[in-house]
């Protein structure tokens, strides 16, 4: 087939294991890990942890990607929808909290069929780069419970610059407003787990907090108090990012301040991090079983 399916819109060659567009992937998804996690935001991980899969490949390519392994050189094992189906399952039993599909816009239609061989009794978190198309958004309608988007950029150049992404704003902003009108404001359970709604997290870069506090702005003004931000601090220097002038570093305790003091003018109501989550420990271990 030709894919079409992120905004990109590559036209390209897609077979079952091998793709031809940007992000490089065939039709069945490839996985690199299934397990639960508890690094996410306290509504998400809770005490039993959240039931992961991390999908292989990304609609993105940012230069300080964490997870550089698997989201560029693709690595991981291929599944079939009634494969991937048997890992929700697996993962219910273990007793998480939720499902939580991280980076898998690429495999939306295998995605969906997944979930319509076996619809998990907990909540589907959707797990994502706010880089999403209305088509793949259309295909997760009514199947997706918590949306988990990033808002990276709030300036093009810099998407485009840092992560090869054109029109990125635009179409993150345009992509949470969808979320939003599927899913509704957040809503929990009695143990302060998020049932239903949207968290966008932005995550903070060394040297750039005007670009952190024009995002959160922007989030503020368009979306009110119907979404919940996560800013994160956890940026750790990896891949080509470690040789950049700019982002070489960690961001410092002043920058973090910076940024999270207009979180709280701007009254965002949401999750912050204690600095000391730039580690390494929050880049899983993968499960590769080519």
């Amino acid at each position: 087939m030709l894919c079409n399916l992120c905004p990109r819109k590559c036209n390209a060659l897609r077979t079952e294991h091998v793709g031809k567009g940007f992000c490089g992937m065939g039709t069945l998804p490839v996985v690199a890990r299934v397990a639960p996690h508890f690094g996410e935001e306290p509504c998400i991980s809770g005490k039993n942890g959240s039931g992961t899969v991390f999908f292989s490949g990304c609609t993105m390519h940012c230069m300080y990607c964490q997870n550089y392994e698997i989201s560029v050189k693709n690595r991981g094992t291929t599944l079939t929808p009634k494969q991937l189906a048997e890992c929700y399952r697996m993962l219910e039993e273990s007793g998480v909290h939720n499902i939580n599909l991280v980076t898998a816009d690429h495999f939306a239609e295998a995605v969906a069929e997944s979930l319509s061989i076996y619809r998990p009794n907990i909540p589907i978190v959707y797990n994502c780069s706010g880089y999403t198309s209305p088509k793949i958004l259309t295909l997760l309608n009514g199947l997706v419970d918590v949306y988990l988007p990033d808002f990276k950029y709030s300036d093009n150049k810099l998407a485009e610059k840092f992560s090869h992404t054109p029109n990125y704003v635009e179409t993150a902003i345009s992509s949470i407003a969808e979320m939003l009108f599927q899913v509704g404001k957040p809503k929990f359970d009695d143990e302060g787990m998020i049932q239903k709604g949207v968290i966008v997290r932005h995550l903070i870069l060394p040297a750039h907090t005007r670009q952190s506090i024009a995002a959160l702005e922007l989030l503020k003004r368009t979306f009110g108090d119907e979404i919940l931000v996560s800013l994160m601090c956890q940026y750790v220097p990896w891949g080509e990012a470690k040789r950049h002038p700019k982002l070489g570093r960690k961001i410092t305790q002043r920058e973090y301040d910076k940024v999270k003091a207009a979180l709280f003018q701007n009254n965002i109501d949401g999750f912050t991090q204690d600095l000391s989550a730039a580690s390494t420990e929050y880049i899983p271990d993968w499960d590769f079983e080519e």
